[in-house]
């Protein structure tokens, strides 16, 4: 890192010289506009040239008319996450009725509009303004689904109720939406220092937030993995019984438990109980292990055994994210300032 001496000039200006090798590589000569922005360290980054806040940027992506729809869908998230406000598809060819309904499917996750379209061209544009947008007011909103998705997939297993798991999981979708947005304006972000002052990170916070985002999106996935679950189970009229039912969700209520402390130790920084937290991980893995014992013994039906070994799964998995998420808050406490 380069030191350089501030010079006074004239009663009330100071300046700083720029290096000679950035203006050479930056094709810059006297006279000419550069951009400042203040970054929340109170550190200064200099752009060439004029930047204006909040520029929009722009994409066209090539489509082959056999291309995967997986494939579609994924590089139209990907232009979003990487801060692409306006998207344009075109077609080799023209765009077949299930490759219409991918887009305009993925268009409405990602909360962008579709704003012109024919056969062989789709325009589409997000309006949201990321510098009013919280983070943490966000992450907040994005725990509370999840956990309610979480505790009311476990009473619809214990209550045998299909229309509150097809309500549970009907909400995944709304995760991750949550998620794709908040990950867009934490990537924007880590790469613009004027809209991470707005948002009040810094780089560290742009990459735990980026952790925190998946773990909560991957609680929602258990969550509704639990609601397919019951939907299997009522559609082939099959139960798990009532001795191991009960075991399940007593288990399941104590790992959607151990989320709820995590994330609320994270966002109010209060790290005492973070490695209880972790550390009941454990006894979560011993009573899984009782309910692996149970359902072996307690059920006949091989649909029964395969749903307990699935909802074992599940239980595990939150448990042990929210382990991650615990860890996170730990390394969190110790950030510098």
């Amino acid at each position: 890192m380069e030191q350089r001496r501030i010079i006074s000039l004239g009663r009330s200006s100071l300046v700083i010289s720029l290096p000679k090798y950035w203006i050479q590589s930056s094709g810059l000569k006297a006279g000419d506009v550069v951009s400042v922005a203040v970054g929340r360290d109170r550190s200064l980054v200099i752009y060439p040239g004029l930047r204006k806040e909040n520029e929009e940027k722009s994409i066209t992506l090539y489509v082959e008319p056999d291309e995967k729809h997986s494939f579609i869908s994924r590089k139209i998230i990907a232009c979003y996450l990487n801060g692409y406000s306006n998207i344009k598809l075109i077609s080799k060819n023209f765009f077949t009725a299930t490759q219409q309904k991918i887009i305009q499917r993925t268009a409405q996750a990602l909360y962008m509009r579709i704003m012109d379209a024919d056969a062989k061209e789709v325009s589409m544009a997000t309006f949201l303004d990321e510098s009013k947008g919280s983070v943490e007011m966000g992450i907040s909103r994005m725990h509370r689904v999840s956990s309610s998705m979480c505790r009311d997939a476990f009473t619809s297993l214990k209550e045998q109720n299909s229309d509150l798991a097809r309500s549970v999981y009907s909400l995944d979708d709304e995760v991750d939406r949550f998620s794709f947005f908040l990950l867009r304006l934490i990537r924007k972000a880590a790469m613009d220092p004027a809209l991470a002052n707005d948002l009040g990170l810094d780089v560290i916070d742009c990459l735990d937030y980026q952790t925190l985002i998946h773990r909560i999106e991957q609680i929602a996935d258990q969550a509704a993995n639990v609601a397919k679950h019951v939907i299997m189970l009522k559609g082939r009229k099959k139960s798990i019984s009532d001795v191991l039912r009960e075991k399940i969700c007593n288990v399941g209520y104590e790992a959607v438990s151990l989320f709820d402390r995590a994330v609320n130790a994270l966002l109010s920084n209060e790290v005492r109980e973070l490695n209880d937290i972790i550390e009941s991980n454990t006894i979560i893995e011993k009573l899984n292990e009782e309910i692996a014992i149970l359902s072996f013994t307690e059920e006949r039906s091989a649909e029964a055994v395969c749903a307990c070994c699935a909802l074992r799964d599940s239980i595990l998995r939150i448990a042990e994210y929210s382990a991650d998420i615990a860890e996170i808050a730990i390394n969190r406490s110790y950030k510098p300032q």
